[in-house]
């Protein structure tokens, strides 16, 4: 058996990452989802900006409703995080130790973050529509995470899963813009241990931010149209929407939360929201990058300790 202590710390620490930016910015996330998630036309709108979200949970008393669901967020962030940057890691490695390469192109890049992103979403999804869920319930009057999973089936638990393997795309053109970044940046330094493993080198907490900021702002506005049509998707019932049964169904597939939005909104419709999604997915990756670039060494020397500690304690593990 095999111990993967580098992708382990990548894992960790990039979990770590997303459970801080994800917990700062909820109340933020939960404004965007809840405005994004409302389809109407213009005169017909409950929320004409995303300001309004804010100032009806103030003004109804239910500021504390601005993190329902975040328990279920945050273990939907860490768990997400952890898978998605183990397999970036082990597959970026297993690829450049099979073509034999030194560092590994845009093309490959793309490749390796999506087959590490669908991985991600096939296990985390019925995580994901639950706090989706949890958001974008009336305020006050949001469900637990094994009631909101328990009144449906386990198919609608997997609501979206389809454009959520499309938007896997988001965090590969993210991931792969800021690695290819990063190493421009940190090209040419070379680390002065030699013979033994050390750190990986890392970038400082601004060049983390910039880049993370960079990078999230290209991918998001790339793909923002599905992610809206997502939102939609995975959205609770509203007491204020009055479409039938037969609309509320097909609004649930991907063809029809297209159509919804072309029918009710128009053409920009499709980008209702864009700056509060660049907005909270900018900050938010760039807070996780940053905080994950700030202790990735001290990761990597915990791993390192255990890796011994279990080397020296089981002869059958074998740290690489």
């Amino acid at each position: 058996m095999q111990l993967d202590l580098e992708s382990l710390s990548e894992a960790t620490s990039g979990a770590i990452g997303s459970l801080v930016s994800t917990t700062v910015l909820y109340p933020l996330d939960t404004c965007k989802t809840k405005y994004q998630a409302e389809v109407q036309a213009q005169h017909q709108r409950k929320y004409k900006r995303i300001s309004d979200v804010l100032w009806e949970a103030i003004s109804t008393r239910q500021v504390l409703s601005l993190y329902q669901g975040l328990g279920t967020k945050n273990v939907q962030s860490f768990i997400s995080s952890f898978i998605y940057f183990y397999g970036y890691s082990y597959f970026r490695k297993m690829y450049l130790k099979k073509t034999g390469n030194k560092s590994i192109g845009t093309t490959a890049n793309l490749i390796v973050a999506t087959a590490a992103g669908v991985c991600t979403i096939v296990i985390t999804q019925p995580l994901d529509t639950a706090s989706s869920r949890m958001q974008t319930s009336e305020f006050g009057k949001s469900k637990g995470l094994w009631k909101t999973l328990s009144e449906g089936t386990w198919s609608e638990a997997y609501d979206g899963l389809g454009i959520s393997i499309l938007l896997t795309t988001n965090p590969s053109i993210q991931y792969t813009a800021y690695d290819q970044l990063k190493q421009r940046i940190l090209k040419g330094k070379i680390s002065n241990r030699t013979g033994t493993k050390s750190s990986p080198e890392a970038l400082s907490a601004f060049y983390a931010f910039m880049l993370g900021a960079v990078s999230k702002c290209a991918a998001t506005i790339l793909t923002y149209p599905a992610i809206r049509c997502k939102v939609m998707i995975q959205a609770a019932e509203s007491e204020d929407d009055k479409s039938t049964e037969a609309e509320r169904k097909a609004q649930r597939t991907i063809s029809g939360a297209l159509y919804t939005i072309w029918k009710r909104e128009g053409i920009l419709g499709f980008f209702k929201g864009l700056q509060a999604q660049i907005l909270k997915t900018v900050l938010s990756s760039a807070l996780l990058l940053m905080v994950k670039e700030k202790i990735a060494k001290s990761t990597w020397i915990l791993m390192l300790v255990i890796g011994r500690y279990l080397s020296v304690n089981s002869p059958k593990l074998k740290a690489v």
